[in-house]
């Protein structure tokens, strides 16, 4: 596998950061020199949303699939790269199946017991019962963990990431465990569909009823909660052109009055559901400012109150602002958090005009994007620091630990709950972003993602990774699943050749390519500092030809440990 070495300055930076945080060096920081003057063409002039012309291999793909995905397995680097980049696009852009609903996997756990619901039954319908409801809660976010770890090839766990930092509800907030399922449910079906659709559906979402306070708002006390964020951070957002009134806000709020959730399955089995209450509804005309073209909503009588939400969100996305605000969030999140103004008017503007042209289809929109020049630019690789659930559960992913349920159903608990701990401690807790904002390192300038990285979790990354290759993932003080180095080495394309040995580990494990400089350095931790590379190589076909010798096997996994540990260590696998 031929390297291409590249001038990009950027990633550097991210580099430098974490060397600051982490306060030792990386094995090198050197920029790898450009080979061509094409390439470096192409990372240096804007193409706008020109589609990609450019080479198709290893490193494109696995950049689509680290963006897309969590984490890169070999599997799916090998299948992908072999498609044409527009098959792989369009395979990526695709819908997974709904999963089957999470069930009650802690009973028995620490004497774990749940009144309404047994072992492996699902609770998603089951009377709310507080004795039980932190443990569904638990269960629920393993459940979406459990969904990251075993995704199929698509991008629809990565949407459900997007989305529900976006369209925020907190679930301990809520602590309706059933009706927190509900609201990811409705992510799921909702995350490669039409937007407006979407909002809808998150409005009228029992779940977000409960966290912003929809539930409570009347015509004699309008709450103003969600009509504001429906504004601020669903819809039209706060840029320079967003120019909604405080009048806005509130007229919006009196729209949204009497709308309601059904008690009754608060305490008893069923869905939670909304209704409508037009005795609590205001039935005035709302009257919205210039920047909603002064349009006047009137108020209706009776249950024809409803039709004020479909003539609202009509308001909302006849405003440009609204597509413009959305294909940002994408772009940031996809692409980079650095949108310059040239980004906005080659990138940004003619994606909102596909957005608002497909009605609000969210396909479009990415299938554009990522087949886009801009995309693939060399200059937008490797410029995002991995998220604790890319950092985590990406590893888990390329590793392919099997993660399918075991034979327990509480240690399958036990073991994802661990793992949501983990990532909590590194700054992201599943289904709690800190605000109705979201995380901030998704929407917080000029930080963005470098607040992933501090002196804490820098370390505590550090020691999760080398957890994992000397011992394994430490489930409890008795019980811990370890990567098996040399079965995963098996898998690869040729494990016996030293140098296509890193070369194909570092393309599924870093976020960018590294020069021959870092790889040799890396070489020689594998060749335990000899200079020929037969040393490895022969030590590998020994270990082949008497695998049954722990000794044979001890030499080529402990060379091993030390190269992955040194991998894992390195600035660039931070970054995707």
């Amino acid at each position: 596998m031929e390297t291409k070495k590249i001038s990009d300055p950027r990633p550097l930076e991210r580099f430098q950061w974490i060397k600051d945080a982490r306060e030792v060096d990386p094995v090198n920081l050197e920029p790898p020199v450009s080979n061509t003057d094409s390439l470096l063409k192409k990372a240096v002039i804007s193409s706008g949303l020109e589609k990609y012309s450019g080479s198709w291999g290893v490193y494109e793909a696995r950049h689509l699939l680290s963006r897309t995905m969590f984490g890169v397995k070999k599997e799916n680097l090998d299948n992908f790269s072999k498609l044409s980049m527009d098959g792989a696009v369009e395979k990526l852009i695709a819908e997974s199946l709904l999963p089957e609903p999470p069930v009650n996997n802690y009973e028995g756990y620490k004497d774990a017991k749940d009144p309404h619901v047994g072992l492996g039954e699902t609770w998603i319908k089951a009377p709310h019962g507080s004795s039980a409801e932190s443990l569904r809660v638990v269960s629920l976010k393993t459940w979406l963990i459990k969904n990251i770890i075993n995704q199929e090839a698509t991008i629809h766990e990565k949407m459900v990431l997007f989305w529900s930092n976006l369209l925020v509800t907190k679930v301990w907030d809520v602590y309706i465990a059933k009706a927190s399922y509900r609201y990811f449910e409705m992510i799921y079906k909702n995350a490669l569909g039409n937007y407006k659709a979407f909002i809808r559906a998150l409005t009228l979402d029992p779940s977000m009823l409960y966290f912003l306070n929809g539930k409570s708002n009347t015509k004699n006390a309008p709450d103003e909660n969600y009509a504001r964020e429906l504004q601020e951070l669903f819809c039209v957002g706060k840029g320079p052109d967003s120019k909604y009134t405080e009048g806005d806000v509130q007229n919006a709020a009196r729209i949204l009055t009497g709308y309601r959730v059904k008690r009754e399955p608060y305490y008893n089995e069923g869905d939670f559901s909304y209704y409508f209450d037009h005795f609590k509804h205001d039935k005035s005309n709302k009257k919205f400012s210039e920047f909603y073209d002064n349009t006047i909503i009137e108020g209706k009588p009776g249950g024809q109150g409803r039709e004020e939400l479909t003539e609202l969100l009509d308001m909302i996305f006849n405003n440009q602002e609204t597509a413009k605000y959305i294909c940002r969030r994408i772009y940031s999140f996809f692409v980079s958090n650095l949108i310059t103004e040239d980004v906005e008017q080659k990138i940004i503007t003619p994606l909102a005009e596909i957005f608002r042209s497909n009605n609000y289809e969210i396909k479009p929109v990415l299938l554009t994007l990522f087949k886009s020049e801009h995309f693939f630019d060399i200059q937008n690789r490797g410029v995002l620091i991995k998220s604790p659930l890319d950092h985590l559960l990406g590893l888990w992913r390329a590793f392919d630990i099997d993660s399918k349920e075991d034979d327990d159903l509480v240690t399958d608990y036990e073991k994802h709950r661990t793992m949501l701990w983990s990532m909590s401690s590194l700054g992201m807790e599943i289904g709690d972003p800190p605000n109705v904002a979201g995380w901030t390192p998704y929407y917080q300038a000029p930080q963005y993602d470098k607040a992933w990285i501090t002196t804490t979790t820098i370390t505590k990354r550090a020691s999760q990774t080398d957890s994992l290759i000397n011992w394994g993932f430490w489930i409890s003080r008795s019980r811990k699943i370890k990567v098996d180095l040399v079965e995963f080495v098996k898998t690869l394309d040729k494990p016996s050749d030293p140098n296509l040995l890193l070369k194909e580990v570092t393309s599924l494990f870093l976020g960018v390519e590294i020069s021959e400089l870092v790889l040799n350095q890396l070489k020689s931790v594998l060749l335990s500092g000899q200079q020929n590379d037969y040393y490895w190589t022969n030590a590998w076909n020994e270990y082949l030809e008497d695998q049954q010798s722990n000794s044979k096997r001890s030499i080529v996994e402990s060379r091993l440990k030390s190269t992955f540990k040194q991998i894992l260590q390195l600035g660039e696998y931070h970054l995707m």
